[in-house]
């Protein structure tokens, strides 16, 4: 609220405190009960609106079953028994491909950051791999391990280590020369230069990186299920749509976006856990 108070020379704008101002903590509850119920709303209000769509014929069932269908198939499946196993092989693939993609990128992103002549010799030879398909992968994967569980993974841990190896890089280089100079002046050694100065100042970008990864790594396995498995999420994705039962079609792809969102946020916790220091990657309760 902006009032104007008249002078005998000139007039003065005084700005009167909002609710913002006078509560921040309230204002931040509000804001906070908004984004909950927009973010909940919004994908029910979608969720309603394709079950009333199938229900009412809008859109053919066989196709596109109602949600209600996909629920209590993928409820059935489960009490059974029978998803678990997919669930279980496409989640030990992404967690074998990941673990080995975050550690190889970390490690090789933190050396090409530091040393300028190692970055010169491999960064050409990186940048042009990295935009390869990682799927144009699988059939060098395939001639290397055969079939079985090492190609999914390496597809995995190749593509999960391009993300993590972008972003610690980056974040290596992008460290303040005051920081490394501080730690050299207190003759600081390589391991405690690491510890004290290039861990926490990279850190939380890295986890930005492997987030990302984390969702992409979900996507890749899933896809090269569809090619490559025998079993997974994305073999029984393309399974039952070539067998036309689209009910387990969705069940498929619902796991796999829950399965995604878990990972992710997963990650997401890691990070804060680890960089209580860093401002939250999301706008939460801000303006």
């Amino acid at each position: 609220m902006t009032t104007t108070v008249k002078a005998p020379a000139e007039s003065l704008l005084v700005r009167s405190p909002g609710p913002r101002e006078l509560d921040p903590q309230r204002a931040h509850r509000r804001r906070r009960a908004l984004e909950l119920t927009l973010a909940v709303a919004v994908p029910l209000l979608l969720v309603l609106l394709w079950q009333l769509a199938a229900t009412r014929a809008w859109i053919d069932d066989r196709v596109y079953p109602a949600p209600s269908t996909i629920l209590a198939d993928g409820w059935d499946r489960a009490a059974a028994g029978d998803l678990w196993p997919d669930v279980w092989a496409t989640l030990k693939r992404v967690l074998a491909g990941y673990a080995v993609g975050t550690a190889a990128g970390y490690a090789l992103g933190l050396l090409m950051g530091s040393l300028s002549l190692v970055r010169a010799a491999l960064e050409p030879l990186l940048d042009a791999l990295y935009v390869v398909p990682k799927l144009a992968l699988l059939p060098i994967f395939l001639n290397m391990f055969g079939l079985g569980e090492g190609p999914q993974v390496a597809l995995v841990a190749t593509t999960v280590f391009f993300f993590v190896w972008i972003s610690t890089m980056s974040a290596v280089m992008q460290i303040p020369s005051g920081h490394r100079d501080a730690g050299q002046v207190f003759g600081a050694s390589p391991w405690q230069m690491f510890r004290h100065v290039l861990l926490p100042a990279s850190l939380p970008s890295v986890l930005v990186g492997a987030r990302i990864a984390a969702g992409v790594a979900v996507l890749v396995i899933v896809a090269s299920e569809q090619i490559a498995a025998t079993n997974g999420l994305g073999h029984l994705i393309f399974d039952s749509r070539a067998l036309f039962q689209n009910d387990v079609m969705f069940v498929g792809i619902v796991c796999v976006a829950v399965l995604g969102v878990l990972f992710s946020e997963l990650i997401r916790l890691v990070g804060r856990l680890l960089t209580p220091w860093a401002p939250r990657d999301r706008g939460r309760g801000q303006s």
